[in-house]
């Protein structure tokens, strides 16, 4: 691949950002080979990308697995917490032996640049979808933490990556774990005969109520930045960095965190991944006082349209399927798997049968091999949306504390305006999808 070949994919890139409708898609095959594989990767073959969020997760997890990339180029980190920051850029100048990573505060000086084909976000929930649709406008391929913060926010985030042909991928390993792959596809290939209950089991928490009581923002933190398009609040400890998860402004606890996981599980297993229940009643535990007003402690059960019962709880990380000829399931992240009869688990899933799209390296490299194919990654905006609003609708009943009706269809609450009205959220100024 030469220079006038590699800023002419750029250019395509680019000039995408303006353009709507199917035909952008055309233009952003490239094939794998002029991009290059695995192994010694020339630096104008490489995807560059930019980092936006370099927290612990943000670091430790998918900085360093595209680093381990030889196929991906850091080439920029940002945060709004200048502790992140310097540590991330440390991570990327030692694995090349140079000094060369940009750093910035501001996501959008990372979008602007017209060098960056990718980013992976990686900030807390309720700036996954505006930088999301902000990068795919820009002409930037999309790797994003998961899940949204509302159903309709994530309703424009798929249309846009549609509209301007992005590669998107919910940024989750679990289609890549071999206990979760292997268990959903012997359940879609009818080894315990008809589901007819499926049981997730997520984290509980916080275990404490959060001090809400204001703190200096400490010295180079953009606190402003960090709200976005958050409702303004006074700055604590308690509320940022891990602690944004138990604050509904920002996120919806461990029935949006975890169960992005296991809830994709639930929905992958019982082939329902483009669709969802149709009737949802939880009762949940809040805090009483304190500033966290996520459940601690849920359970939850929902109906689907052909009877399906999908029941979640607080307690241990688990998902098991029931049917009509036995169960499987793991008890545990990751798990080892178990089932009755035990013979389950030697079957053979034959060639002709369904194989469950995978990618035993992980959802980076997933990622990386889409940005080349143009291929669909395997946990695209739409499955995700599926699953998100599994976990949104519990929240929902909960918070109303009631039986919903709810059209998967429609991607609304049946005869119910008030619990249509949270289906999304103001954006505080000058923020905006």
């Amino acid at each position: 691949m030469n220079c006038r070949q590699y800023i002419t994919r750029r250019a395509l890139l680019r000039k995408a950002a303006g353009v709507a409708g199917a035909a952008v898609a055309f233009p952003y095959f490239v094939p794998s080979s002029s991009l290059g594989a695995s192994g010694a990767v020339a630096a104008s073959n490489r995807i560059t990308i930019g980092f936006i969020g370099v927290g612990g997760h943000g670091r430790s997890v998918n900085l360093k697995n595209f680093l381990g990339n030889a196929d991906a180029q850091a080439v920029a980190v940002c945060d709004v917490d200048p502790n992140n920051l310097n540590i991330a850029r440390d991570m990327v100048n030692k694995k090349y032996g140079n000094k060369d990573c940009a750093v910035y505060s501001d996501f959008r000086e990372v979008l602007a640049r017209d060098d960056i084909d990718a980013v992976m976000i990686s900030t807390p929930d309720h700036w996954h979808v505006s930088i999301s649709i902000a990068a795919a406008k820009a002409g930037k391929d999309v790797e994003c933490e998961k899940p949204t913060l509302t159903i309709q926010e994530g309703r424009v985030l798929c249309d846009v990556m549609k509209r301007y042909g992005r590669v998107f991928q919910w940024s989750t390993e679990d289609r890549a774990v071999d206990v979760y792959h292997r268990m959903c596809e012997l359940v879609r290939n009818g080894r315990i005969g008809k589901v007819h209950t499926i049981r997730v089991e997520l984290p509980s928490g916080p275990d404490t109520p959060g001090n809400p009581e204001p703190m200096p923002v400490p010295k180079g933190f953009d606190y402003d930045m960090w709200l976005g398009p958050a409702p303004w609040a006074p700055y604590t400890k308690d509320r940022i960095h891990w602690n944004f998860r138990w604050i509904l402004d920002y996120s919806g606890g461990m029935l949006t965190d975890w169960g992005a996981h296991l809830l994709d599980g639930a929905q992958w297993g019982n082939d329902t991944e483009h669709t969802g229940p149709v009737e949802v009643e939880g009762k949940g535990q809040f805090w009483r006082d304190g500033l966290y007003n996520t459940a601690k402690e849920f359970q939850i059960e929902y109906k689907y349209a052909d009877g399906v019962r999908l029941i979640v709880t607080s307690g241990t990380p688990s998902l098991r399927f029931e049917g009509s000829e036995g169960w499987i399931g793991n008890r545990g992240w990751r798990a080892p798997l178990q089932a009755e009869p035990k013979s389950i688990l030697d079957s053979v899933i034959g060639p002709n049968e369904i194989h469950l799209y995978t990618c035993k390296a992980g959802e980076q490299r997933n990622f990386l091999d889409c940005v080349k194919s143009r291929k669909d990654c395997y946990f695209p905006p739409e499955i995700g949306q599926r699953c998100f609003t599994v976990a949104h609708i519990g929240n929902i009943s909960m918070l109303l504390g009631r039986k919903l009706k709810w059209d998967p269809d429609k991607e609304r609450f049946v005869n119910d305006e008030q619990a249509n009205r949270m289906l999304s959220r103001a954006m505080r100024s000058p923020w905006r999808l």
